[in-house]
């Protein structure tokens, strides 16, 4: 009633959506990718934290526990970064793409690993990363609600921003990546182009907050349509 009246119609609306989420009473997957340097992570704990999820894990996390169990030598494309992986196939046709394509399939079998263990337990997640590339996503059939998206980021001086203020934070040495900024805007690119393919939202991440909202967005959609199919 309070909200009604200092809020509004909408505001009851959304909250009315966020309590038939609640009823639906199915784990929550939440996937959350494109480039380095996007906000994903951000933007993957701020979800998170408004639906009440507690597992929040990146496919970067699952590629370093690989790295320590596979070789370089057994597979090589897991001991680059994403942008780097081309040096893995210097002889593919297109090695930057080569290169993110092998690593991103081999990581993919740890996240279709978590995403499995989820279900059996009946958890919600929030996986983000730039692995999770539309096309090769596994396939979630049913006993959960799935929502993938992801992120871009359109201005390339607001893209190299982002990693001006990592060397701010002492977080990562920025020079790394402005010296691989090409080869990141072209995986975004590649990405994003590979999401409206397969029909994935892609969402501006020019404020972490309205992207939040727009994740938000899909996973509510994502709930009512369910709820009109049972």
């Amino acid at each position: 009633k309070i909200l009604g009246e200092v809020e509004g119609r909408e505001a009851l609306r959304q909250l009315r959506r966020y309590q038939e989420l609640r009823e639906l009473d199915l784990p929550l997957v939440i996937l959350v990718g494109v480039a380095t340097g996007t906000g994903k992570s951000t933007v993957a704990t701020e979800i998170a934290y408004r639906l009440g999820i507690t597992r929040v894990t990146s496919t970067d996390f699952i590629r370093q526990t690989m790295r320590a169990f596979f070789s370089h030598e057994f597979m090589p494309a897991i001991h680059y970064s994403s942008f780097e992986a081309g040096d893995a196939v210097p002889l593919a046709d297109d090695p930057l793409v080569a290169g993110f394509l092998e690593q991103s399939r081999n990581v993919l079998v740890g996240v279709r690993a978590s995403i499995e263990r989820a279900l059996q337990e009946g958890w919600s997640m929030v996986l983000e990363g730039v692995h999770l590339v539309p096309g090769l996503l596994p396939a979630i059939e049913e006993g959960a609600l799935v929502s993938a998206c992801v992120l871009k980021i359109d201005v390339e001086e607001a893209h190299a921003r982002h990693f001006f203020s990592r060397e701010a934070g002492a977080e990562r040495p920025m020079a790394k990546y402005l010296d691989r900024f090409d080869e990141i805007r072209r995986l975004q690119q590649y990405i994003v182009d590979r999401a409206e393919r397969e029909g994935v939202a892609v969402i501006e991440n020019e404020s972490a907050n309205r992207a939040t909202t727009a994740v938000a967005e899909l996973v509510l959609s994502a709930a009512e349509r369910t709820r009109e199919r049972v």
